[in-house]
């Protein structure tokens, strides 16, 4: 066992050793492997095996079934383990080697073994965690005593040292203030002197100045009976920081690492653990004995604690080991001591103390106040400092310490220093630690939020990063509601690969779409993202449900516009059935997609407009179609394919056809092709359904249509397999054909037997040549009628014989000579036959043939019969017998035609022919045949065989077969004639002893007053056989005499004890043999017949100890004679010794109650089943018999249930006590429970309870008796127990539930982690205890049934703090709003206070509704105003609606400038006719948002906010609007509002519409300024064209002048120097000009 998770054994059983590698996961499921190797073990970490087989070394890897490595090492290996999970050591008689399993390398030599370590046996080897350590350990025996050596090797220093140890191991053990841990040598070692455990640090050197670990020595406790144990292995407990020692007799000693104190020792195992490890699942270790048992220890974290405190009385070890592990039970201690240090001014250590208190009780918001608020001292660093320095090195920090410690950095910008803590895992992230970092670093307080869970923010940080993609996994999880619209439409401008995935996230999550299907096709359509919809949409309608028709539609309709052929492969894969077939079927049609619309048309008109389209319509598809048609639509369908285009529709109607003859009659489609004169359609229709129909005219007009077309192969195909048409008809049809081949007509000649008609037909049309065709090649068995109907038309006789000779070997001759012997033309088949036999022919028919002919010419027929071997001897003596019988009998009796010569025989009176055959014969059925008593001529034939046959044969064999013959004819008068003339006259058969033993056997069966006189007159019988045959028929007295003629004297007495019946003489039998076998068989009998004690006595005679078993057996049936039965057994003991017998005398001792012979007897040695005889005895209530037999066996347990018999209870819990086992201790308890010793059943009740499955048995005895404060004061007894276990808790809550529910709480409370939750859920349910139901729902984190048990029974379990802790952790939705309803109903002030708590997880807007349903929108007013940071738009309406109601109008201004989300037009609507102005003013300001200039402009004017309006018209920038509101104002004589509103809208009014209202109206004064402003700005126009007018004059003329110089250098000499490429100077001067005046 090299780790906790393998087991490796090597199991020896047969021929072939096996290795067994047990997974410790799965213990049931063992693997076992046919492995030869010596040795094997198994990777610590995978099914890694190295093998072992003499020098000879191995590595597999059986996962793979492959091999890694082999090596053959040099010098024996002692000693090999795995030392890492590549690496195994390999210890020599002279050195250490370590090899690893990776690449090529061979084993590297580590070190020379120690001379000290010479002639011991190796048992450890151990290496450091840093590999620089490591130590090799053996034992060896001296003065028989166990020896310990070690050798200590350093890989760094290269040297080694030895010294005196059992058992060493290498901790990491990490000192108070040092950063790095120390590795420390432990060593546990035994001798004459002393024993102890030394903890020593190795390598201290290379620590520098940190602190090193001080040398630890302890004695190491050994019981007094345990002088020659010793330390046998060591493993460390690295959580716990312990050290587990495991003796050789099985003691555990706990020993802490830091300390070295002790914590516990025990035994734990009566066998060696000779291995172990650490287990790493429970921070123990585990080990194997040498019974082969698995055992686990580890510490139990519960008890340890206390268990240091109250029997140790070691607080610093208790506070150590707390802090080491973070165990619970000392909480009281360290705040104790954290006080004690923090007065004194030890901050560091008061910070020790603070990080490693249990539960971190030391670690809140006080404690850093403290730090925080401690005087600064003169050196160091601040109190808080170093506070937080320490729970740095300690490891994580919690939330509230991550904060306060986060916050300086934050400020001081820092961020460095936060990533490395967070890489590190130092701080616990919280939404406050992430709001404190996004100050400076969005992805860093991501990075926070993340791990705190903090979805709200989280979602904020991906907005700002631009991460859209991970907003749906926290908006699910957190119920988090964006702006799925808008960010879709972002991410089409940004990023359109993403969409699909993201849309898809979207609309498939669990509760459902988070966006509406509707508005996403628009926003892709628009988007131009028809594939991206189209993909998203199959999915979404994937489905196919009804409700989903429109969508379906749409996205069909989308396709078929813009991709038909995309819209071909959705329809074909028939997802969708819910859309508008109607009109799909018409765009499926306008875009030649025939076959779709076909699927969707119902109308005939538009379906036979579509089916014609047989070229682009699949063939096997529009086949299939048909089966939907009704049976008119049917075949109008088809008549319209065959009319638009028959040549193209033909073969598809036909397919069409045959695929649905089912559905019609075949007739009906052969008229259809028959109607449009199409016999190429009924001939390939008939062709694929021919063979479903039987009707005649069916396959006449296959036939028919066949020969039309010319298919003559089909033709003859058809003549030749159909079974159904008309013979006659179709051959007269052939005939009348005149076919160029008359095949069809000879095969169905041929088939229906019309050979006669066809050999007429043939010869008469000169056709011969298909005559010999069909003899020779067609059918040569038929070949007997052609050439009878060729006699029968005379047909010359040479033509014949040749036509003959040409088909030897191929006619049957047997039809051929019969049919010319009825001819009596049988000479023509002479020379064939001749020529036949000639050739070697061997046929029977052949020969026979030819003897017919001999014998009708009389050319010496008996020789050829004789001698010829292959003729048929029936055919041939059937032929014979009218005209000879004697040729008749040579032929039968040749070929052995048993039956026919026998009827040859009698008829002609052969039967001395007979008698001889049936003797030489030797057929015994065919002597049952002749001897048949209804066979008239039996007598004769027997006169001939006894008189004649028999006496000539010397044949021993032929007369047993007649003799058995004459018995199985049962002829026993005339066989015993036979016999006596045989055997008691001088013949060679005198003396055979066959003959006598069947003289004898048919006297007895025939004439019994014989027997005794031939048995006494013939000496050569089988004596022993016919004396069992003579008992068979009731011969007794003959059997006896042969019996004691023959001298078997065991058989003589059978036949006077079971046939005679003669009791007495068989006695007087035996006395005159006076032999043990005979008295034997005589005791049988009378044993058997229930004398037993005269059985008895003849076998004592007979000193026959055999029988004992049937002795037993007679005195246990009559239930007397023991005491003659003790004489028995005793004789029986002194002869042999057979465990049955001396159990039987034990019996007998104990049946007579001779318990002194008894108790004598089985204190001496002896054979007997002494715990049988004990359970026979107490299953008869011998119960003073069966205590002395369990004490004999110390059988405690059936000796605790012998004295519960005799009232004896306090033997009965001592037996129970040593026996301990729970049946006994079940049946002791039961008895006292009964007999209310209850003392004494608690006793044996606590040795019940801490098994599991024997718990509710032993309540439920209790229960039923009344028992109820016994039972409780038990489990109370049995929860203190080391063993107690989970069982015990529950039931005593159960317990407490039924009988004291005042202790119920408490007790849950107490355990709560020892209890099973379930089943007291289930208990308190039933007793109604709501208040603890609730509770426990609570531990076993089943939040929900919590909630509701407090909603149904408010008075026994509700209260304020406990649900709102609670509702926090419901999982489903439901349950917050019927909270919700809870506390409108019971506590409607409380409710605020339960919504603001649930407002992370509640969905706003359906607050809002059940609000105003229940019309308590105004009690919930805070809650609003708290969530509206979202923009839940019915949050925001209700809140408007609030602030409407309650005049707040400033209130609604902030709402509605925030909060864009609500019915604004709805709004403004309403705030139309409001009372209050400002509410007024607030619809105009709704109405400019969005976009209603007119109406808000109409609405201010109404209300004089002139100011407003001016604003508004300005803000539309239309001209129209400003215009008519500066005419409003003038005609109302508003002149000031006109001068406003000419300055505020400036840039919408035009001037001369502003200078003409004011000519009119005589107001020039108020238009002055803004008249002024216009000419002002007109004139800046005009000087600035001219300045752009002017620099791009000049830009031209330098182009040009540039370009005139580049002319001048093309031009030639001789032309004008002003005119070039572009027509002469003056063209371009006209040119410039032009350009010029146009701008």
């Amino acid at each position: 066992m090299q780790s906790d998770k393998y087991i490796c054994v090597r199991e020896v059983s047969g021929e072939v050793p096996n290795v067994v590698i047990v997974d410790l996961e799965s213990p049931n499921q063992p693997s076992r492997r046919p492995i030869k190797a010596e040795a094997a073990i198994v990777n610590p970490r995978s099914m890694v095996i190295a093998l072992k087989a003499g020098s000879l070394l191995q590595i597999f890897n059986i996962e793979l079934r492959s091999k890694m490595k082999s090596y053959q090492i040099e010098e024996e290996v002692k000693f090999w383990k795995w030392i890492s999970v590549n690496q195994i050591v390999l210890v020599t008689n002279n050195s250490v080697f370590h090899w690893s399993i990776e690449g090529t390398s061979e084993p590297v030599k580590v070190f020379d073994r120690h001379e000290t370590l010479n002639n011991t046996q190796i048992i450890d080897y151990q290496v450091s965690e840093d590999r620089q350590w490591v130590s090799l350990v053996g034992i060896t025996k001296i003065n028989n005593r166990v020896v310990g050596k070690i050798q200590l090797y350093s890989i760094e220093k290269q040297v080694s040292q030895p010294f005196e140890g059992h058992s060493m191991v290498f901790a990491s053990f990490k000192v108070n203030g040092a950063t790095t841990p120390s590795t420390l040598c432990c060593v546990a070692m035994r001798n004459e002197s002393m024993s102890k455990l030394h903890i020593v640090e190795v390598g201290g050197e290379k620590r520098g100045n940190e602190p090193k670990y001080q040398r630890t020595s302890v004695d190491i406790y050994f019981p007094q009976e345990a002088t020659s144990d010793f330390p046998l292995s060591m493993q460390i407990g690295k959580k716990y920081g312990v050290i587990y020692l495991i003796t050789q007799m099985g003691y555990i000693h706990v020993y802490d690492l830091e300390s070295g104190a002790m914590i516990y020792m025990n035994r734990i195992s009566s066998e060696t653990i000779f291995v172990t490890t650490q287990n790493k699942s429970n921070n123990g270790i585990i080990g194997v004995n040498r019974k082969g048992q698995v055992l686990t220890i580890t510490i139990n974290e519960e008890t340890v604690i206390p268990y240091i405190v109250s029997t140790l009385k070691n607080l610093d070890l208790a506070i150590s080991l707390t802090g080491r592990a973070n165990l619970p039970g000392a909480e009281d201690l360290f705040i104790t001591q954290f006080n004690r240090y923090f007065e004194q001014g030890n901050y560091k250590q008061a910070a020790i103390i603070a990080s490693n208190s249990p539960g971190q009780c030391l670690r809140t918001a006080q404690t850093i106040n403290m730090f925080k608020q401690a005087p600064q001292q003169q050196q160091g660093p601040a109190p808080i400092l170093q506070y937080f320095s320490v729970l740095l090195d300690k490891g994580k920090l919690n939330a509230l310490e991550s904060v306060e410690l986060a916050t300086p950095v934050v400020q001081q910008g820092r961020t460095q220093l936060i990533e490395r803590w967070l890489k590190e895992n130092k701080l616990e992230c919280s939404e406050e630690l992430g709001d404190l970092v996004r100050r400076i670093d969005t992805m860093l307080a991501l990075s926070v939020y993340l791990r705190a869970t903090a979805s709200e923010k989280v979602v904020q940080c991906f907005a700002e990063l631009g991460q859209f993609g991970k907003i749906i996994a926290y908006s699910k999880k957190f119920d988090y509601k964006p702006n799925y619209p808008m960010i879709l439409t972002n991410l089409i401008q940004m990023n359109p690969e993403a969409v699909t995935s993201f849309v898809q996230l979207l609309l498939n999550d669990e509760s459902g779409p988070l966006i509406d299907i509707t508005a996403m096709m628009e926003i892709l359509l628009r988007g131009g993202m028809i594939q991206n919809l189209t993909q998203i949409m199959l999915d979404v309608l994937k489905n196919n449900k009804e409700e989903e028709g429109p969508l379906q539609t749409r996205l069909l309709e989308i396709n078929l516009n813009t991709a038909p052929r995309v819209a071909d492969a959705i329809m074909a894969q028939e997802v969708f059935s819910h859309y508008d077939r109607a009109k799909i079927a018409y765009l499926c049609e306008r875009q030649g997609l025939f076959q779709r619309a076909l699927e969707h048309y119902e109308e005939i008109g538009d379906i036979k407009r579509c089916v014609i389209h047989t070229e682009v319509i699949p063939p096997e598809w529009l086949i299939n179609y048909f089966e939907r048609l009704t049976d008119e639509y049917f075949m109008q369908c088809l008549k319209e394919m065959l009319t638009a285009n028959i040549k193209q529709s033909l073969q598809v109607v036909v397919q069409i056809a045959a695929k649905y003859t089912e559905r019609f009659e075949i007739k009906k489609f052969v008229s259809l092709f028959e109607n449009f004169n199409s016999f190429e359609g009924v001939y390939y229709y008939l062709g694929s359904v021919i063979s479903q129909t039987q009707e005649e005219d069916i396959h006449y007009k296959y036939i028919q249509a066949a020969t039309k077309i010319g298919e003559i192969q089909e033709v003859e195909h058809i003549c030749r397999t159909s079974d159904y048409y008309n013979p006659e008809k179709v051959k007269n049809f052939l005939k009348s054909s005149n076919l160029s081949s008359h095949l069809p007509l000879i095969i169905v000649c041929d088939r229906f037997d019309f050979v006669e008609d066809l050999t007429r037909y043939l010869y008469k049309n000169s056709a011969t040549s298909y005559i010999e065709t069909y003899v020779q090649k067609i059918n040569p068995n038929k070949a007997p009628q052609v050439i009878g109907t060729l006699l029968d038309l005379d047909v010359n006789e040479d033509y014949i014989k040749e036509l003959i000779m040409s088909i030897r070997g191929l006619v049957p001759v047997n039809e051929l000579s019969l049919i010319l012997e009825k001819r009596n033309r049988l000479k023509i088949l002479l020379p064939m036959l001749e020529k036949l036999i000639e050739e070697g022919d061997h046929d029977s028919m052949t020969h026979s043939a030819l003897a017919k002919i001999y014998i009708d010419a009389n050319r010496d027929p008996e020789n050829f019969l004789l001698t010829n071997e292959y003729y048929d001897s029936k055919i041939v003596g059937a032929y014979c017998e009218k005209r000879d019988p004697h040729l008749a009998f040579v032929a039968y009796k040749r070929g052995k035609c048993d039956k026919e010569l026998i009827d040859l025989t009698n008829r002609n009176s052969m039967f001395k022919h007979q008698a001889r055959y049936l003797v030489e014969r030797q057929d015994a059925e065919l002597w049952k045949y002749a001897l048949n008593p209804e066979n008239e001529f039996r007598d004769q034939l027997v006169n001939q065989v006894t008189s004649t046959a028999l006496p000539e044969s010397q044949d021993a064999d032929e007369v047993s077969v007649t003799v058995r013959a004459f018995m199985q004819a049962d002829l026993p008068n005339e066989l015993i004639d036979l016999l006596e003339k045989i055997m008691l006259k001088q013949t060679p058969f005198s003396e055979n002893p066959s003959l006598q033993n069947l003289l004898i056997l048919t006297a007895i069966k025939a004439d019994k007053s014989r027997v005794m006189e031939y048995v006494t007159r013939l000496d050569n019988y089988d004596g022993s056989n016919i004396a069992n045959v003579s008992i068979g028929e009731g011969l007794y007295e003959e059997a006896f005499t042969i019996f004691k003629k023959f001298e078997e004297k065991v058989s003589a007495i059978q036949v006077l004890l079971n046939n005679i019946m003669d009791m007495p003489r068989a006695v007087e039998w035996a006395e005159l043999c006076d032999e043990a076998d005979v008295w034997s068989t005589l005791a049988d009998a009378q044993c058997d017949r229930g004398f037993v004690v005269e059985g008895m006595q003849s076998y004592i005679k007979a000193n026959n100890p055999t029988k004992y078993e049937k002795v037993i057996e007679a005195c246990f049936k009559s239930g007397e004679h023991y005491e003659e039965l003790i004489n028995y057994l005793q004789m029986c003991r002194r002869l042999i010794k057979e465990q049955m017998v001396e159990t039987e005398l034990v019996y007998a001792f104990a049946r007579t109650e001779r318990l002194a012979d008894l108790e004598d007897f089985i204190n001496s040695p002896n054979l007997a089943k002494i715990q049988l005889v004990g359970d026979r005895c107490y299953d008869e209530r011998l119960y003073k018999a069966a205590k002395l037999l369990y004490i004999n066996i110390s059988n405690y347990g059936r000796l605790a249930s012998t004295l519960v018999k005799l009232e004896d209870f306090h033997g009965a819990v001592e037996a129970a006590r040593k026996a301990n086992t729970t049946h006994t201790w079940k049946e002791v308890n039961h008895a006292c429970i009964d007999f209310k010793e209850f003392r004494l059943a608690q006793i044996a009740g606590l040795h019940i309870i801490i098994q599991a499955d024997e718990l509710e048995e032993l309540v439920q005895y209790y229960e039923n008796r009344g028992h109820f404060e016994e039972v409780t004061q038990l489990l109370e007894a049995g929860l203190g127990l080391e063993q107690a276990h989970n069982g015990m808790f529950t039931t005593l809550g159960v317990l407490y539930s039924k009988y004291n529910i005042a202790k119920l709480m408490e007790h849950i409370k107490l355990y709560s982690s020892r209890i099973n939750i379930p089943r007291l859920i289930r208990q308190t349910e039933t007793m109604h205890q709501w208040n603890e139901l609730c509770h426990l729902y609570v531990l076993y984190e089943e939040f929900d049934n919590s909630v509701k048990v407090m909603i149904q029974h408010p008075i026994q379990a509700w209260e304020h703090t406990k649900f709102k802790d609670i509702v926090q952790k419901v999982s489903t939705i439901e349950n917050y709003y019927k909270s919700l309803h809870f506390y409108l109903e019971q506590h409607p002030l409380l409710v605020v206070d339960l919504l603001v708590v649930l407002t992370p997880r509640i969905d706003h807007s359906r607050v809002v509704m059940e609000m105003r349903k229940a019309q308590h929108l105004p009690l919930v007013k805070p809650y609003l105003v708290s969530v509206q940071q979202n923009n839940v738009k019915a949050v925001n309406e209700a809140l408007n609606q609030l602030y409407i109601e309650d005049g707040e109008y400033e209130n609604l201004q902030v709402s509605i400038d925030t909060f864009d989300n609500f019915d604004q037009i709805g709004l403004a609507r309403a705030l139309e006719e409001n009372d209050l102005l400002e509410f007024r003013r607030i619809s105009a300001y709704i109405y400019k948002r969005n976009g209603k200039f007119s109406k808000s402009v109409e609405l201010s004017k109404k209300d004089q906010l002139y100011k407003d309006a001016m604003k508004t018209a300005c803000a539309s920038k239309t001209l129209e609007i400003g215009e008519q509101l500066l005419a409003f104002f003038v005609e109302n004589e508003l002149k000031e509002c006109f001068g406003a509103c000419l300055y505020m809208c400036y840039d919408i009014i035009r001037p001369d519409v502003a200078l003409e209202l004011a000519w009119r109206f005589n107001i020039v004064d108020f238009a002055m300024p803004f008249l002024i402003q216009t000419f002002r700005e007109y004139s800046s126009r005009i000087e600035k064209l001219e300045d752009e007018n002017k620099e791009l004059k000049e830009i031209q003329q330098n182009e040009q002048n540039e370009q005139f110089d580049d002319q001048n250098e093309l031009q030639d000499p001789n032309q004008d120097q002003y005119f070039g490429l572009g027509g002469g100077l003056n063209d371009f001067n006209e040119n410039f000009n032009q350009f010029e005046n146009y701008y």
